[in-house]
């Protein structure tokens, strides 16, 4: 993911103009608990987001980051925090 301006719905805080995340092929994500909250509250009905542009590249292939992207000043350590207050709201079926 990436986002050029305005504000990424998915993560509305700590994702700012000019980055980026890295979700590889069969890793989990989506948006952090916040905005999951947030959404599951939200009247069904189609909603315009304005003033933003974000994108998002996918491949069936594994991306491996470069020793200057894992060793760089920008990385964010804390990001898998915004998925630390997602609750459980499925169930295993009984056998």
């Amino acid at each position: 993911m990436g986002l050029l301006q305005g504000v990424y719905d998915a993560k509305a805080e700590g994702f700012l103009p000019g980055g980026s995340s890295l979700h590889n092929c069969m890793s989990a994500h989506g948006p952090d608990a916040e905005t999951w909250e947030r959404a599951s509250r939200a009247k069904l009905e189609p909603q315009k987001l304005k003033d933003t542009m974000a994108f998002m590249f996918e491949s069936r292939y594994a991306i491996r980051l470069t020793r200057y992207a894992l060793e760089s000043s920008e990385l964010q350590h804390d990001y898998f925090e915004g998925w630390q207050g997602l609750e459980k709201h499925f169930r295993k079926p009984p056998s």
